[in-house]
């Protein structure tokens, strides 16, 4: 017997059960899943694995891997892609019959599918798809296309998807011969045994008007079943908190029979026993998630030298130019007052950036910081632990001399603790798209981002959100606010918090609880809003920090286009983007620099003198301060 046939063997005796169809808090405004919440349930049902698809992205893809991992379930990452009805290049509405709901989603511009990614060239492939769904067919949303699909499906698994998917599509129209041609189309795509007809049981009308359809199609192409839940929250009970969600993406309250909803509350992580009863009829198709889970497993690129390579002269590498560069700049910048003691920290921090890998780190932002005066665009003399290295002030990195001011260099690097260096960079803000537009152009467009952010819902946010959901009076939502205590460094109190005697800040909330115990329209209020909180709300751009990769970035993490300036911005946070061992510079634009250069400026036209602000002795007794 194979080893196929082994698992086959013994998956299909198992009653367990896994959940490949998963929407989480990153399928924004529409998925109420906590990725903590989530995997600690699916270890608490003893379920080996959990499959994170949300729409259109991958954002959550590293978070989700970790905390899989730190739970003891296996992370199976996919998308809930949207397939372009034609070519992704066309950016039109499509109709297959006479429009309505059962025509093509999205008022005709994509239908769904599931990817999951059962390898690393998979995974690196599901990557690739995200982003060119942004980068090549954003249309209302990313959208991928056969061609696409054809190109990059090596190491994935897909499925039929859910009801917007084609094939169900094209069966609700009455049409099985196209829906037939679609299915083999895709069959052939991603092979044999690779593709999976997807049932779902909710117990909604959509649902079932196809589904004797689906079961002889895949009789006829010998596609296997796949059951899954459409999974939305995690617990039952989540159910109201993600009607109150699905209100504030659309604007509308609970009461307004109109608006969008969940036909039922069936959309959460149900146990393996509530699942195979669903399907009992069918239970192929429960047996087939653990068999796709045994066929998965991905691992995430982590702390990897994708440091951007930076180009030197011939007969020279980044460590032997590096060494060259800071001797020559130390020299020009002392003369003969470059001492022993200036030689010797020198080299030891030479030694210590070649040891840990850094010298194109610094070659780098070296070159950035010598193109931006280049050009006339001012450049702050350095900040924070940065100021304490020779070679970055050699470099002219930095404008302070460490050894005169007494700086540590250990403050910021010490061999003892391998971490990439942090150099902000402070520009005149007027100017700082031009240093982002310099480094794209000199390190590759295909090479450098800026980095995504995710927004999520706060104390005060969600308190105002459940009140106009709720329809109540603002006035509701602007009193309980009030009542909150105040934030500390920026930093509100939880609601949880509010009600947790351990909370370091219980005492200060009691006006607020009052409120909550005698006012019942305050009290529906905070129960919504406490299922809020936390959500992520919307994406949105870092404010300074720029990445920069060694490799083209579609080769290392997902990325997107943003539609309103086609800036290109990762999907992976700060965080991931680092951990992967990706560059992460901050190009700051300061105000104050933006006002020394003015004047300076002024002072040349008006007294016609020149002065050089890094030549101004910083204790000049002779001048008033």
């Amino acid at each position: 017997m194979s080893s196929e046939d082994l698992s086959a063997s013994r998956a299909s005796t198992k009653d367990s059960f896994v959940h490949l169809h998963v929407h989480t808090e990153y399928s924004m405004l529409d998925g109420a899943a906590r990725i903590g919440d989530l995997v600690t349930e699916v270890a608490r049902l003893e379920m080996p694995a959990i499959a994170m698809t949300d729409h259109c992205n991958v954002f959550g893809a590293f978070d989700f891997y970790k905390q899989a991992l730190k739970a003891g379930i296996k992370p199976i990452i996919g998308i809930e892609a949207y397939v372009a009805p034609e070519s992704r290049f066309d950016k039109k509405r499509v109709q297959w019959a006479d429009g309505g709901d059962d025509d093509v989603s999205g008022g005709g511009a994509y239908t769904h599918m599931t990817i999951l990614a059962e390898n690393n060239q998979g995974l690196s492939n599901l990557f690739k798809l995200s982003s060119l769904a942004s980068l090549e067919g954003y249309y209302y949303k990313p959208r991928m296309d056969r061609e696409l699909l054809s190109r990059y499906a090596a190491g994935l698994i897909a499925t039929t998807g859910c009801p917007g998917g084609e094939i169900q599509t094209r069966l609700r129209m009455g049409n099985y011969k196209e829906a037939l041609r679609a299915a083999s189309d895709y069959r052939d795509i991603f092979g044999a045994g690779n593709y999976f007809l997807e049932i779902m049981d909710h117990q909604i009308d959509i649902e079932s008007r196809v589904k004797v359809d689906l079961l002889k199609l895949a009789s006829e192409l010998n596609l296997p079943l796949l059951a899954t839940n459409d999974l939305h929250y995690t617990y039952h009970g989540d159910a109201a908190a993600h009607a109150a969600l699905l209100c504030v993406q659309s604007g509308t309250t609970l009461a307004d029979p109109k608006r969008f909803r969940f036909d039922n509350d069936e959309f959460y992580l149900k146990t393996p026993a509530q699942m195979r009863e669903i399907f009992k009829d069918i239970p192929e198709s429960c047996d087939n998630t653990l068999l796709i889970a045994e066929r998965c497993g991905i691992s995430l690129r982590e702390n990897e030298n994708l440091l951007p390579a930076f180009t030197v002269p011939e007969g020279e590498t980044e460590d032997s130019w590096l060494r060259k560069e800071a001797v020559k700049g130390l020299r020009e910048k002392l003369g003969d007052r470059a001492t022993e003691e200036y030689r010797t920290r020198l080299q030891y921090e030479l030694d210590v950036m070649i040891k840990m890998g850094f010298p194109g780190y610094f070659l780098v932002v070296a070159d950035l910081v010598a193109h931006a005066k280049k050009v006339g665009i001012r450049v702050g003399p350095g900040r924070g632990s940065a100021a304490g290295s020779l070679v970055a002030y050699a470099l002219g990195i930095t404008g302070l001399d460490p050894i005169e001011h007494g700086l540590l260099f250990e403050r910021f690097l010490n061999p003892e603790r391998i971490s990439m260096p942090d150099i902000d960079l402070d520009f005149d803000e007027r100017r700082r798209a031009e240093m982002i537009r310099y480094a794209t152009e000199k390190y590759g467009e295909d090479r450098v981002a800026q980095i995504i952010t995710y927004g999520t819902i706060k104390s005060k946010q969600a308190l105002k959100d459940a009140t106009r959901v709720l329809g109540l009076a603002y006035a509701v939502g602007e009193k309980l606010t009030k009542a909150l205590p105040p934030s500390v460094m920026g930093k509100d109190i939880t609601l949880a918090g509010v009600f947790d005697t351990k909370d370091p800040r219980y005492s200060e909330a009691g006006e607020f609880r009052d409120l909550y115990e005698g006012d019942p329209d305050s009290m529906r209020v905070v129960d919504v809003a406490k299922g809020l909180e936390g959500l992520k709300r919307q994406w949105g751009v870092h404010a300074a920090g720029v990445i920069l990769s060694r490799e083209p970035l579609l080769d290392v993490i997902p990325i997107h286009r943003r539609e309103a300036d086609g800036a290109i911005i990762t999907q992976f946070d700060m965080g991931a983007c680092e951990a992967t061992g990706l560059l992460k510079m901050d190009f700051l634009g300061l105000r104050n620099l933006s006002v020394l250069d003015d004047a300076l400026l002024n002072i040349k036209i008006n007294q016609n003198i020149v002065i050089s602000l890094e030549d101004l002795p910083l204790h000049d007794k002779d001048r008033k301060s």
